[in-house]
């Protein structure tokens, strides 16, 4: 079945379009739609042993992009598809599903509408979302469209961890409680690392460690999430590459005061402008950058790159304490599947966990599913390369074989 992946965001859309079958899902192309509404805006695809196509042209909304999309799944120069009735469904990556969505669904108007009621608790994202949903609803009238929820898989977390210190008519009048994020990838990489194993996940305890620019750690006890790091905003938890991770809250009324600042402006210095780009003043967001400037003895990467580990290993040694130990920790996301220093300081000296970290093989590891952790260590450590958009496109086909059957 031909499916097109689409993860759309405020001013962007990545996208895949993917062949999935029984035993072999094969990727045809990959792409991403830039700057949408915004100066300078472009699309690029990518097919293997071809030439990428990149576009710079006007885009003015997701209609218009994923137009752009669909044109160059056409384009000769790639040829992927020769008619738009060889797609035969659309998987949507829709970041939160609140407490209404618990698992996959396919996209109808009641779906819709409660995606739209569910704009409060991510404004920057189901907005986006439900953009690229009604964009294809215009473009391919009549193909089934799937939703896959990042928040789903962190539905099995117990009460006792998703529920904040605040009155409890909050809860039920607003439903504010943890939620947490990046579930499609914790759920792939647990069930890909098992599957290399030779393990049965129902029995084993897995820490999953999801660094990116948006990072999460999640407990994961026999195949289900228990804890996870990201809250009821993806701004709680770690430190990020903008974002400030767990902060007192006083610390925002002190700042309100002092620089006479209005709320929604340190809200939003809260997201753009700390994590590691605040405490390494201003050098930079990006992990490459930092870690390669910590090892010339740049003292703002140092700094961050440790306050950064500090925060892992914390949640680390938190989540093997709720699950009563661990079998297998696990590093990926952009960071933790190419960044060796990162894992290195996030990962060595944790040996009364049972880690023995192998710091030689570590070094210069990019992009490949395989152990960090030496032969002996007792709690196994890999590297496992995330694909979410094949967990949205295997669910996207096997809702609708479901519903054709």
């Amino acid at each position: 079945m031909n499916t097109l992946i689409l993860n759309c965001g405020s001013s962007s859309i990545k996208y895949q379009f993917l062949n999935i079958e029984k035993g072999q899902d094969q990727l045809l192309a990959k792409g991403q739609v830039d700057r949408i509404g915004n100066e300078g805006s472009n699309i690029e695809q990518k097919v293997k042993g071809k030439e990428p196509i990149e576009i710079v042209t006007e885009i003015q909304d997701h209609v218009q992009g994923i137009n752009l999309i669909l044109e160059l799944l056409l384009d000769p120069r790639h040829q992927v598809i020769s008619s738009l009735n060889e797609i035969d469904a659309v998987g949507h990556r829709l970041v939160h599903g609140g407490e209404t969505f618990s698992g996959s669904v396919i996209i109808t108007e009641e779906v819709k509408a409660k995606i739209k009621e569910l704009f409060d608790l991510a404004p920057l994202h189901n907005p986006s979302n439900l953009q690229g949903i009604d964009a294809m609803e215009k473009l391919l009238p009549g193909k089934i469209q799937v939703g896959v929820f990042d928040t789903a898989f962190h539905q099995t977390m117990p009460e006792k961890a998703y529920l904040y210190g605040i009155p409890y008519k909050f809860y039920k009048k607003y439903h504010i409680r943890r939620y947490g994020f990046h579930g499609t990838s914790h759920k792939y990489v647990s069930e890909k690392a098992c599957e290399l194993l030779g393990w049965d996940i129902s029995t084993k305890k897995i820490i999953s460690c999801h660094l990116g620019n948006g990072a999460s750690l999640t407990a994961i006890d026999g195949g289900k999430s228990v804890e996870t790091s990201m809250g009821f905003t993806p701004n709680y938890g770690l430190m990020m590459g903008t974002r400030s991770g767990v902060i007192d809250p006083g610390i925002i009324e002190l700042l309100v005061q002092k620089e006479n600042l209005p709320l929604k402006d340190v809200v939003k210095m809260l997201n753009k402008k700390s994590g590691m780009l605040g405490l390494s003043d201003g050098f930079s967001s990006d992990m490459r950058d930092l870690a390669e400037a910590m090892l010339d003895g740049n003292k703002d990467a140092e700094r961050a790159l440790n306050a950064y580990a500090h925060r892992v290993k914390h949640y680390i040694g938190a989540y093997v304490a709720q699950l009563n130990g661990v079998d297998l920790v696990i590093m990926t996301g952009g960071i933790g599947e190419n960044n060796w220093l990162v894992r290195q300081l996030c990962l060595s000296n944790l040996d009364f966990l049972g880690i023995d970290f192998d710091i030689e093989k570590n070094k210069g590891l990019r992009g490949a599913d395989t152990f960090i952790s030496t032969p002996d260590s007792k709690v196994k450590v890999m590297i496992i390369q995330t694909n979410e958009e094949l967990v949205i496109a295997r669910e996207t086909v096997r809702l609708v074989d479901e519903m054709q059957k």
